[in-house]
């Protein structure tokens, strides 16, 4: 079987995008990808600090630059670009949706997690709510979200990929180039990273944020100027371009309704503030202090690429029906075609393939930045919460890592499986990881940290409710698309009501009322928790390896500043009526009954 006679699926080659061999983009790519590489083996882990948490030795403006890399995907790349120009004033759901989750994270979340100075999302759910099971059940969630969310990823990298080294489908027996790209793409993504861990992964995503944004930023000004649609910011020229495009493009809600706007919004927002990869961004810092400037470094540069990404998307809109055909309409531009608009731009645009290739360069590393994050989360959560924390609690660092590197590898696996025939677009797939987040996660990450009664029982009858809402819409709409015999959805009312890219607007608030109503019928958590929680709060400074858990149990201050329950009896005797009860044993039927 020659190299190409196997020829793509054809409702994910992108129509006009020229897929051949380019030696010069080629040259560019292989080189970004031994750079990071070589940045994983100079930084390699050391120890489980290094594999899972960077030492806590990252600095605010590093970790916002991981912070951007780490969040600005394929789906910010190229799906958001994508569903802009294919959907209009809808695809700006993801702009609004990802940027204001940030604000959440840097009020509610970035400092109070940082306190709390565990290794990982479910760390904090096993310890906050002193459960294995709850633990367990964040595990799997976190190692589900890493799963869906990259399914997304691969698919943008073997898209872009297809335009820099041609199609080689029959190179592996029975996979298209399309399909072959995604195995190479995911090899090498997942290579490195079970070399590097947490602290290379992070030098490499600064390094990857640098190449990604300059790639998109100078290739939309490039494009602009080139055909003249603007001459100094086209992040703000681009408007006078929109009454050119269609109603499709600038009409609000043209093509989907305004509840699916709010569902998705609203799933986006929570989800943000739920992903166990940007939170533990959180724990890599050196203090408090650091986790919140770090968002707002990372928010900054985030913005960067979301303020430019409207315009490319009209600019390739205008492109394609110039040099294609209709944009809108039957046939129209396909979703592969859309998905990588930031790339076929430049390429209609009569730019030299050696300036493509940098924009599309720019797509590859803004993949496998996310996919490092996820990863890295996903293992940690298999290795340290469930096999450290629950199998085997004597395992070595070298068991740790050990187990680690081989959960990415199947993390790896299953994704490229996955990824072959993926169900959706990219901004799809990654929206259902959102709903899943800010179902299960941020209610969790929420009250765990703003409500000092929420409990074991009340966490644990959450989640469960959480992971069953969200799977509800998935089977509705994406199951049926892996079974010939079934159409999808299988209701078109629960599609319509209950979206699966904006089920969290459904989810959440049930899952909330669950966990509260569960915890206020049941035992308090012990008073060791609570006091936990009211550090998590406290003004006082910590130490870089210190955590809440440390002050507490040095006999640090009873700061009582959360969940509304000024302790007067503290206040009375400065802050250790608690401690001098429990000295005398004034509490002992308390203490007997704490876990």
């Amino acid at each position: 079987m020659t190299a190409s006679s196997l020829l793509l699926q054809s409702d994910l080659l992108p129509e006009a995008l020229d897929i051949s061999f380019k030696l010069a983009p080629a040259l560019l790519v292989i080189g970004m990808l031994g750079l990071f590489l070589t940045i994983g083996f100079v930084f390699r882990v050391a120890d489980t600090d290094d594999m899972w948490v960077a030492g806590r030795s990252i600095g605010n403006v590093e970790n916002g630059m991981a912070i951007g890399a780490n969040w600005m995907s394929a789906a910010s790349y190229l799906g958001m670009a994508a569903s802009i120009a294919l959907a209009g004033f809808y695809g700006l759901v993801f702009v609004v949706g990802w940027t204001t989750g940030y604000f959440i994270l840097l009020i509610f979340l970035a400092a109070q997690l940082r306190r709390f100075g565990k290794y990982t999302a479910p760390d904090f759910v096993g310890d906050r709510f002193n459960s294995d099971t709850a633990r367990a059940i964040a595990a799997v969630t976190t190692f589900l979200i890493g799963f869906v969310y990259a399914i997304g990823q691969a698919k943008g990298m073997a898209l872009v990929g297809l335009y820099i080294f041609g199609n080689y489908g029959g190179l592996i027996p029975g996979l298209d180039g399309y399909q072959v790209m995604v195995v190479a793409m995911m090899v090498v993504t997942v290579g490195y990273l079970t070399l590097s861990g947490m602290l290379g992964a992070t030098k490499n995503q600064a390094v990857q944020y640098v190449i990604l944004i300059l790639a998109f930023v100078v290739g939309l000004f490039v494009v602009g100027y080139t055909n003249g649609y603007s001459t100094v910011l086209p992040q703000l020229e681009y408007g006078a371009l929109i009454s050119q495009l269609g109603s499709e493009f600038s009409e609000p809600f043209a093509g989907s309704s305004y509840y699916l706007w709010v569902a998705t919004t609203f799933s986006l927002i929570v989800g943000t503030c739920g992903l166990p990869h940007v939170l533990v961004r959180f724990y890599t810092v050196e203090s408090e202090r650091t986790a919140r400037w770090s968002t707002v470094w990372g928010l900054f540069f985030i913005c960067i690429l979301y303020w430019s990404a409207p315009a490319f998307a009209a600019f390739g809109t205008d492109l394609y029906s110039q040099n294609v055909g209709a944009t809108y309409g039957d046939p129209g531009m396909t979703g592969a075609a859309s998905e990588v608009i930031v790339v076929l731009a430049t390429q209609l645009s009569g730019l030299p393939s050696w300036f493509v290739g940098i924009v599309a360069a720019g797509g590859i590393a803004a993949a496998i930045a996310t996919v490092a994050g996820l990863f890295i989360a996903g293992s940690s959560a298999i290795s340290h919460d469930i096999y450290t924390n629950i199998i085997n609690e004597d395992a070595t660092q070298r068991q740790q890592i050990l187990v680690g590197r081989l959960s990415i590898v199947a993390l790896g696996a299953l994704t490229t499986l996955a990824a072959l025939n993926p169900a959706s677009s990219i901004a799809a797939l990654v929206g259902y990881a959102f709903s899943l987040a800010g179902s299960v996660l941020f209610p969790m990450f929420f009250l765990g940290m703003w409500w000092e009664n929420a409990n074991r029982q009340g966490a644990l009858a959450g989640m469960t409710t959480g992971l069953t809402l969200w799977s509800i819409p998935m089977i509705n709409e994406i199951v049926p698309t892996y079974i010939g015999s079934l159409e999808a959805p299988l209701s078109a009312g629960l599609a319509t009501w209950m979206p699966a890219i904006g089920s969290a607007l459904i989810t959440l608030p049930v899952v909330l009322a669950v966990t509260v109503v569960v915890s206020m019928a049941t035992d308090e958590p012990s008073l060791e928790t609570k006091r936990i929680v009211r550090q998590c709060h406290s003004p006082e400074p910590m130490g870089q390896q210190e955590t809440a858990e440390d002050v507490v149990a040095d006999g640090g201050e009873d700061i009582a500043t959360d969940g509304g329950r000024a302790m007067d009896d503290a206040a009375a005797d400065g802050g250790r009526a608690m401690d001098d009860a429990a000295a005398d044993g004034g509490r002992a039927d308390d203490a007997a009954t704490e876990e």
